[in-house]
């Protein structure tokens, strides 16, 4: 050793690159998180985001995601809601209506039932005959004239019965014919009245009988008071016997004629409670062929004694005029029945 100072040891290559690296992995590192944080979401955010938003329906087959019965979108789930048992309606003395089909148009309301005219008898004709007429006692030469009624000659009208106080038969029959206009009119009914008080004396029988005819009347029914004995009370109708003779041709009233009059017997009891005439006919019914307004008749047509004017008790009900509108309720009742039943 001459003398100088010695040099340090030098470093090796390998412990150089190792400090190097160790330097730059730490650097390279942190730079790759902040690349990451810059360019993706944080995923604990989307998943916050997600927790905030509102729930979806699911739609149902063939629907669009509303509600069936409102229409209405984002309803709860019906299994998260608590189940309710179903509560019973109370008890209902009506059933139901019963629902209408699946496409069938809305029904107006029915209209309640419109009344028709009592009794039903718009459209029909009536001939009504009031016995007699109050001026035959001043014509009794008119009156008395001859008339052909088929099988016979007959005075043309009489001047009819009375009561004991002087009350006509033309005067009662006149009033309850009246009466049984106006009800039969009320019930939607024409009714023509052979006379009306409007003339002086008659008509005779044979006009009487052609009045049914003359107005197309579907029934006539001449109205009288009887003249019997005093000893013998209550009312008859009479109805035509089968007539085939001259003029006269009863056949085809007959029958109908023959209802008619079983429909008088039994509405004029039922108004005013007058008994079958016990003096005459039977069972408040009698047949004749010797009536002019019979015989000639070609419409359904009954005579009515409504009482026996010569008995004291007769009399007494056929002056009250509420009696007579008993027996004008009788009489009108028994046309209706046969004009709207078979």
């Amino acid at each position: 050793m001459t003398g100088t100072a010695p040099r340090p040891p030098r470093r090796s290559t390998l412990l150089r690159v190792t400090t190097v690296v160790a330097a730059a992995v730490p650097l390279c590192t942190a730079g790759w998180f902040g690349w990451q944080a810059l360019d993706h979401p944080d995923p604990a955010g989307a998943t916050a985001a997600a927790a905030s938003a509102p729930p979806t329906t699911a739609a149902s087959p063939g629907g669009t995601g509303t509600d069936s019965a409102t229409g209405a979108t984002g309803a709860a789930d019906p299994a998260a809601a608590p189940l309710t048992p179903p509560v019973a309606p109370p008890p209902s003395s009506e059933a139901p209506a019963p629902e209408p089909p699946a496409g069938t148009p809305p029904q107006a309301p029915t209209p309640p039932p419109t009344a028709a005219a009592p009794g039903g008898l718009a459209g029909r004709t009536v001939v009504l005959d009031p016995g007699h007429n109050p001026g035959n006692v001043a014509h009794t030469a008119e009156i008395n004239r001859q008339v052909d009624i088929g099988n016979a000659r007959k005075e043309c009208d009489t001047t009819g019965t009375e009561t004991n106080a002087g009350y006509s038969e033309a005067e009662y029959t006149l009033d309850v014919s009246r009466r049984a206009r106006a009800i039969l009119t009320a019930r939607g009914a024409k009714v023509v009245l052979v006379q009306d008080g409007d003339r002086p004396w008659g008509p005779c029988i044979d006009e009487r009988a052609r009045a049914g005819a003359d107005a197309h009347a579907d029934a006539a029914v001449s109205v009288h008071g009887d003249g019997g004995p005093a000893s013998g009370s209550g009312f008859h109708v009479i109805m035509p016997a089968r007539v085939t003779a001259g003029k006269a041709d009863t056949s085809a009233i007959v029958e109908p004629s023959h209802r008619l009059g079983l429909l008088l017997r039994d509405r004029f009891h039922a108004a005013t409670g007058e008994p079958y005439a016990d003096y005459i006919a039977e069972q408040g019914l009698d047949t004749r062929s010797d009536l002019g307004g019979l015989n000639l008749s070609t419409v359904p047509k009954v005579f009515i004694e409504c009482g026996n004017m010569r008995n004291s008790t007769d009399a007494k009900r056929m002056t009250d005029p509420q009696w007579r509108q008993q027996a004008a309720q009788g009489i009108a009742d028994a046309l209706t029945a046969f004009l709207t039943t078979q």
